[in-house]
């Protein structure tokens, strides 16, 4: 009956395993997704800034090439005033001219208004570029270690696999049988201790004499509370199994 035990103990230790590369496997893309999606954000911002950029010095070229217009414009009303006969057509040619240095000196104003905006979006061109730049080359180291963390993954998985088929080939049928469906229910911690008087797993205090039964050890025994199967003083530590099991795995994962 130990023997069922500790083939059980091993088996638990290599389910959680499996479990907890399983979910890293199936973590790893969903973390490469999420970092390009920063990528493409940050890209959309240099974007923004480089089309608001182009505007500006579009608007602005705009405006000079209307100033010539109307300097031009201008320069043929002074000639043509020249030859006016009479005053009010003189002063109509003044009024004419007045108004379109007007608008030249407004096009002027606009053109310092966009030289002022054109700085910081330069800035933050240039700046936004470099960034970028280095997140490209975080999201390719990142993806590169994905690829590896996966494949070592794979591998350890394929491996415990094959572990953990041999094992079950060694336990018996029925016991077999009864641990996977505990095991199903328990989100694979179907064995607890109960060394101590009580369930590890659910803290629930065993009756005295279920506790000497389960110090015999000449049966396989189950919580009453929780339904988990009992050790008593295992040769694997199942508290030191569990705890491993439930370190985050995407700890394995660099951060930022």
């Amino acid at each position: 009956m130990l023997q069922e035990l500790a083939l059980a103990l091993r088996l638990q230790a290599l389910d959680r395993k499996i479990a907890s590369l399983e979910t890293e496997i199936a973590t790893l893309p969903k973390h490469i997704a999420e970092i390009e999606k920063r990528l493409e954000a940050h890209t959309r911002r240099l974007e923004a800034d480089r089309n608001a950029l182009t505007a500006n010095q579009r608007d602005r070229k705009k405006l000079e090439g209307d100033i010539q217009l109307h300097e031009q414009k201008i320069s043929k009303l002074r000639d043509q005033m020249l030859g006016a006969k009479t005053n009010e057509q003189y002063k109509a040619f003044q009024n004419e001219i007045g108004y379109i240095e007007t608008e030249v000196r407004k096009a002027e104003d606009r053109i310092l208004d966009f030289m002022e905006q054109s700085e910081p979006l330069d800035k933050n061109v240039k700046a936004t570029e470099v960034e970028l730049k280095k997140e490209q080359t975080h999201v390719e180291t990142e993806k590169t270690h994905a690829r590896e963390r996966t494949a070592v993954d794979q591998k350890d998985l394929i491996e415990m696999r094959v572990e953990r088929h041999a094992v079950a080939q060694q336990m018996d049928a029925p016991f077999y049988k009864e641990y996977e469906r505990v095991r199903k229910k328990t989100k694979n911690t179907p064995i607890a201790d109960g060394t101590e008087g009580r369930c590890t797993a659910c803290q629930i205090a065993l009756r005295p004499q279920f506790f000497q039964d389960l110090r015999r050890g000449d049966k396989v025994m189950f919580c009453e509370s929780c339904g988990r199967i009992l050790t008593y003083n295992p040769v694997i530590d199942v508290a030191t199994e569990v705890g491993a099991g439930q370190q985050t795995h995407i700890s394995r994962i660099p951060s930022r």
